[in-house]
């Protein structure tokens, strides 16, 4: 994504967004609703969206994208790195190939990215990377050793990354949301998961977003949106954490 120093809050109807002003990349596997999604913000922003087709469990997804960035003339100030899926269960999937692309998708592709597209924001003193993590990377869950270990991995990489970019007027942030309100919860199993849940625990996505970009541009090395959630790790962290995990029934 392209944007400039300043990021501008944007309102439309009754929901909010944020968007830049400038140009955007937008990457998925599936073009389709990228495309719709393009119009939908060239018309209301008046910007430049690009759309480029990669799946990012594919190991030559960066070079690829990186390199058709270059070709377009882009050049990319702020990079958000939001792919991921919950995957498959890494001692039940017989697939080794799935559960590989899985640990590809979720880790090896961020930091491919980071690879190739920090450098060119060091030559020029300026870039933001907003890694999306999870408060599950915080939390050693029971049963969780797939999506939360993955997370964790993202959480140490940015702050590693933010201490030694920062020097070179680089911020990288962790983004740890909560529950919140995506299509990622779009599957049957996830979304009988979801209506199970508490609505309290549950943040729109908006919220994540606003809060996301705003540490980013302080410069905050991990951040965890929602105010529940600031509240709820460090006692979930706590020696009580186990007793809080059985009264809430909750998987984090």
């Amino acid at each position: 994504m392209k944007v400039p120093p300043t990021i501008k809050l944007v309102y439309h109807g009754r929901a909010r967004q944020w968007v830049s002003g400038k140009d955007l990349i937008l990457v998925a596997r599936r073009t389709e609703p990228m495309q719709t999604l393009a119009e939908e913000l060239k018309n209301m922003h008046r910007i430049d969206v690009d759309v480029i087709q990669a799946d990012l469990s594919d190991s030559a997804a960066p070079a690829m994208l990186f390199e058709t960035v270059r070709k377009r003339g882009l050049e990319v100030d702020c990079l958000i790195n939001n792919a991921g899926s919950s995957g498959p269960d890494l001692l039940q999937v017989k697939d080794w190939q799935a559960a590989h692309e899985y640990l590809e998708l979720m880790m090896t592709s961020v930091v491919a990215m980071c690879h190739f597209f920090i450098p060119p924001m060091r030559e020029r003193g300026y870039g933001r990377v907003l890694i999306v993590a999870s408060v599950a990377g915080k939390l050693a869950t029971p049963g969780d050793y797939s999506y939360g270990p993955t997370k964790a991995y993202l959480i140490a990489f940015s702050r590693g990354l933010s201490s030694a970019l920062r020097i070179d007027g680089i911020h990288v942030t962790a983004l740890c949301p909560g529950f919140t309100h995506t299509d990622f919860h779009a599957s049957d199993r996830l979304t009988r998961m979801k209506h199970s849940l508490p609505k309290f625990l549950w943040y729109d996505a908006n919220v994540v977003v606003r809060e996301g970009l705003e540490a980013l541009d302080k410069g905050r090395a991990v951040y965890i949106s929602g105010r529940l959630y600031r509240y709820l790790v460090p006692l979930l962290r706590s020696p009580l954490g186990k007793l809080v995990f059985l009264a809430l029934r909750v998987k984090l």
